[in-house]
């Protein structure tokens, strides 16, 4: 894991409700890769994103993002790091306008406000949303407004990107859209999804959780083409 640009071990994580939600996870992603995320509702994909923001604290383990160790001392230089795209947009589009949901993070970090501009205009224009900046996100197609979402990370110069069902909700055209869009940026990412066509065509590796533990990592056609696995693990 020396080389690792988001590396995890031993993290574990009990919601109040006593349910073991990460046990003993351990995971390395490497600069440059795409990796898939995969398993079945409540196998601990999306504990384990925020987790690496700082959302939820890990009752035991530890996570380093870039070489930070994350703490509280330095959960926001980590999230700077690290951007987290939520499932659902509208849980990350809440200004009027998307110019103002793009500059929100780099205006919190007192980015001057010529830089801001550079940068929202480079955001959108990285997602194929040129010209955008004025539009309300109400008004979005579902695939604009997972474009917008993710132009709100792009704008803090985020070096790796982690993705919660980045095509879920999506007609083809619009998952399809997505996975182009992923593969043309050059963050690190690890995307979780139950797309696992995205998966096949967008990232390089899978790995695949169960019951809150990694249980398979592998190249991503090994691993969809064992059909045995998938099914075994509610994948199929």
């Amino acid at each position: 894991m020396a080389d690792a640009v988001i590396e995890i071990r031993g993290l574990e994580f009990n919601y109040p409700d006593g349910r073991n939600a990460l046990r003993g996870v351990d995971l390395a992603v490497h600069a440059g890769e795409r990796v898939a995320l995969l398993g079945a509702n409540g196998a601990g994909k999306s504990t384990l994103l925020l987790q690496l923001v700082g959302i939820l604290k890990p009752k035991a383990g530890s996570i380093h993002v870039c070489g930070l160790e994350l703490s509280r001392r330095n959960v926001r230089e980590v999230r700077r790091k690290l951007g987290l795209v939520f499932q659902i947009p509208d849980d990350q589009l809440f200004c009027t306008t998307l110019y103002d949901d793009v500059a929100f993070g780099p205006r919190n970090l007192g980015v001057p406000e010529k830089e801001v501009d550079s940068r929202v205009a480079k955001a959108l224009r990285d997602v194929g949303l040129p010209g955008f900046e004025d539009r309300m996100a109400f008004h979005l197609s579902p695939g604009e407004k997972k474009r917008a979402s993710i132009a709100t990370v792009l704008s803090m110069d985020a070096e790796c990107l982690a993705l919660d069902e980045p095509t879920s909700m999506l007609d083809p055209r619009a998952r399809r859209e997505i996975g182009e869009l992923l593969k043309s940026l050059p963050q690190t990412q690890l995307i979780v999804t139950h797309d696992l066509e995205l998966a096949r065509n967008v990232c390089t590796r899978a790995v695949i959780m169960d019951a809150g533990r990694v249980v398979a990592d592998n190249g991503v056609a090994e691993l969809l083409d064992d059909r045995e696995l998938l099914e075994k693990h509610g994948l199929a």
